[in-house]
């Protein structure tokens, strides 16, 4: 049977009426300043950038002629009518995150075989903490198997405007460029290694700095997404309203400012910008033994719970699961998750929380104040010890 095109004439017809829409609320809203790519001429391309915003895929789209076609997390295509009109109009090529997905793979191949340009976040994620998160080695070997030119596309000041664990768009500026672009006869000549080290390096951008100003009444609104340690008393959990960040556990308060900037208020506080605590909190959870937290929760929460049905839709199974959380596990209403029959377990959006579990996906959707990432760390903290990687640094992001 004749294998179906992937690139459509439509895509194009999209795409430039997309543009016309897309480009003034970027500019208005995200305050973005996107260099066009002038030197792109009718050539396709493989574009690597670096993650900060939810429209980070429509700078891309402006900076350079024509459609693009983008490797998307399966969430998108598991949402009904709304994924159907997703394929139709872009056709974005689906991957398991953090899972090693051949399928995607042939699906750049076919893109690439008929003239098509693909754009990958080579992190799998949107930076928590302003700095660029762990990029999958993976991504070297599949450039070179493509042998597209390579096209660094740089984005700076997002977190600013935009970080991961707010609902809040600041006032703020932002850039978006391509960095570098490597021809295939060059980096033919590099190892994998080498080539990744050179990818890493022109998309690696660390926000923890007071180089401008990012103007909204909530500064720290639902930090709590991404903080769960306390430089106090451990774990905890925190609060948020406006400004201001609380550990419901000993008390500390913190103020987060307008340059990013963190201000303890009834003492000194130990980090200057959320990415040393993020760091601060990374080191935290890569001393801990997990194998002597099995018998008492370390969190417990409530959220909805759905089965994932893979590029179909989202089935919901209970409205208020409870969560519950070991340093071997995951309980959901009871029912055990163990760390060690878990492939993946991965954060979409702000805190959604995707488990991969034997043959089946399930999604917990908590509240807005529901941090999923410590679900993620402490599962990876685990498989890094019962591997006895027990220095391992990596923790799912």
């Amino acid at each position: 049977m004749k294998k179906k095109k992937w690139i459509r004439f439509r895509h194009r017809v999209i795409r430039n009426i997309a543009y016309w829409v897309f480009y003034p609320i970027a500019r208005l809203k995200f305050g973005v300043t996107i260099e066009k790519f002038k030197e792109q001429e009718k050539r396709p391309y493989i574009i690597l950038l670096n993650h900060q915003t939810t429209f980070d895929q429509f700078f891309v789209g402006i900076a350079f002629k024509g459609p693009i076609y983008y490797l998307a997390t399966e969430d998108i295509f598991s949402n009904g009518w709304i994924s159907a009109l997703l394929r139709y109009a872009i056709a974005p090529i689906p991957i398991k995150k953090q899972t090693t997905d051949m399928r995607a793979v042939r699906n750049c191949i076919q893109v690439v075989k008929e003239g098509g340009t693909i754009a990958i976040a080579p992190e799998g994620n949107r930076t928590y903490s302003g700095k660029t998160e762990y990029m999958n080695p993976a991504i070297a070997p599949l450039v070179r198997k493509l042998k597209l030119p390579l096209a660094l596309f740089r984005i700076e000041g997002g977190y600013g405007v935009q970080p991961r664990w707010s609902d809040c768009i600041r006032k703020g500026k932002m850039r978006a460029f391509v960095s570098k672009v490597i021809q295939p006869e060059d980096y033919e000549e590099m190892s994998n290694e080498q080539l990744l080290d050179l990818i890493q390096e022109e998309l690696f951008v660390n926000e923890a700095r007071a180089d401008a100003a990012f103007l909204h009444t909530k500064q720290a609104e639902y930090l709590e997404r991404a903080i769960y340690v306390c430089p106090y008393c451990g774990l905890a959990e925190w609060e948020s309203s406006k400004d201001l960040f609380r550990c419901k556990k000993c008390g500390a308060a913190v103020r987060h400012l307008p340059t990013k900037e963190l201000e303890g208020l009834d003492r000194p506080f130990p980090f200057r910008f959320v990415n040393d605590w993020y760091e601060y909190q990374k080191n935290y959870v890569n001393q801990i033994d997990t194998l002597q937290h099995t018998k008492e929760p370390l969190f417990e929460d409530t959220a909805s719970l759905f089965k994932v049905i893979l590029n179909k839709r989202k089935e919901l199974l209970c409205k208020d699961a409870s969560i519950r959380l070991f340093g071997d596990r995951l309980e959901i209403n009871g029912k055990a998750f163990p760390f060690e029959q878990v492939t993946a377990v991965t954060v979409l959006g702000r805190n959604k929380l995707n488990i991969y579990h034997e043959d089946q996906v399930y999604q917990l959707k908590g509240g807005k104040r529901f941090n999923a990432l410590k679900y993620v760390n402490f599962c990876y903290r685990h498989k890094n010890i019962i591997k006895g990687e027990t220095n391992g640094e990596f923790l799912g992001l």
